[in-house]
């Protein structure tokens, strides 16, 4: 442990762990995060700061300002849980039922709030200021575009941005950087087929709407297989559907509910037409309409090459140049929306052990952290802040 985190005390890495255990203990929806909100400015406060709380609901943002000039790096936590019902029997589990932390942000603000508590005792910043940002509602309910609309990136101005990611299919120890495309656009696509109910013995008489959803099922795929540019990645998947509701009567509507993800930003723009159209022409084959439904929530996470490769020598200097993976995902984040607008770099810091079952997917009730982890993460915030501050203009 010490060779991961020389530069935090023992107490400081004891209240790292004791103050990710609590916001797990309490886990709060997006825009639901009071309680999380009090926690958080409460400990910015401790530290001499002047928090702005109630940003996008229930945001905080926090500057600590060398007084001198220099440029303003963003660093920047999401708050929320996850609708899920804890199943690990932990000392620290959730108390909240149907409501769980899985998903790693409770790691991630202990780990920034430790961090500020680490650079303010080493008189950081030696110039310009760090913004500290802890975001609401990451959890595809738009949080840090809410919190952009309400000037985060503002008052100071935003010069770059860094955040990271605990990570548990990638080992304790472990760290994912990589320029360019890291995670994928996320979009969200609801799809009404409509056709006319019938007697299940007399379906020629009538349109069916769950005969013409499977349809459009079975063509959505050809998005990615005869649509787009094979060399780019494009995932397009029905995650939900519904039709029908007596074994003998034919549907007359179908819901289909769904997600694109793509990392090429012409593939991005392209896909809701894609979408509507596929739709469409599958469904009239069998007399029905569809009425389409397409939400963006947010584009891919692009790294600047610049952040990236500064991110990169941190790493290796910490961890090695071998621990360095060249991972990427096609799930998404909405950190995007940060690095869309100032130069910044996302990163995974890894927590899985399979001898402590932290190797649980993201988003699944018996997810954890390896909290031996969280120091490392914690170093690398405070190098990465250190760093870039650091100096004369």
């Amino acid at each position: 442990m010490e060779r991961f985190s020389p530069t935090l005390t023992d107490s400081e890495r004891a209240d790292l762990v004791a103050l990710r255990r609590d916001f797990h203990r309490h886990p709060e929806l997006g825009f639901q995060e009071t309680r999380t909100m009090g926690v958080i400015a409460e400990r910015l406060r401790a530290l001499g700061l002047e928090p702005r709380t109630g940003v996008a609901g229930t945001g905080v943002v926090a500057v600590m300002d060398s007084g001198r000039p220099g440029p303003t790096l963003l660093l920047r936590s999401d708050m929320d849980a996850l609708p899920v019902t804890e199943v690990a029997d932990r000392a620290y589990r959730s108390e909240t039922e149907g409501v769980m932390h899985a998903c790693g942000h409770d790691g991630h603000m202990a780990t920034l709030l430790t961090a500020a508590a680490v650079l303010r005792r080493l008189g950081e910043p030696k110039r310009g200021r760090l913004k500290l940002v802890f975001q609401p509602a990451e959890e595809g309910e738009g949080g840090a575009e809410h919190m952009i609309a309400e000037g985060v990136l503002a008052d100071p101005p935003v010069d770059a941005a860094l955040a990271l990611h605990y990570w548990s299919q990638l080992p304790t120890g472990e760290a994912a950087v990589v320029a360019g495309p890291f995670m994928a656009s996320v979009d969200d696509f609801t799809i009404r087929v409509i056709g006319q109910g019938g007697h299940a013995a007399m379906p020629h008489e009538v349109p069916d709407a769950l005969v013409a959803g499977a349809a459009v099922v079975t063509a959505l795929q050809t998005i990615v297989s005869r649509r787009t540019n094979p060399m780019l990645p494009v995932v397009v998947t029905v995650g939900a559907f519904h039709a029908g509701h007596a074994f003998n009567v034919i549907a007359d509507k179908a819901v289909l509910r769904g997600t694109c993800r793509a990392f090429d930003e012409e593939v991005w723009l392209s896909l809701p037409g894609h979408v509507e159209r596929v739709a469409k022409a599958a469904a009239e084959v069998h007399g029905c309409t569809v009425e389409v439904e397409f939400q963006r929530l947010h584009r891919a996470v692009v790294n600047d090459a610049e952040m990236t490769a500064h991110v990169r020598e941190t790493v290796a200097g910490l961890l090695g140049e071998d621990s360095i993976a060249e991972l990427r995902t096609m799930g998404g984040e909405d950190v995007s929306e940060y690095l869309s607008r100032v130069p910044g770099c996302f990163f995974f810091v890894g927590s899985g052990d399979a001898a402590k079952g932290t190797m649980a997917p993201h988003h699944s009730a018996a997810f954890d952290l390896d909290e031996d982890a969280l120091p490392i993460g914690c170093e690398l915030l405070v190098r990465l802040a250190r760093d870039y501050l650091a100096g004369e203009d």
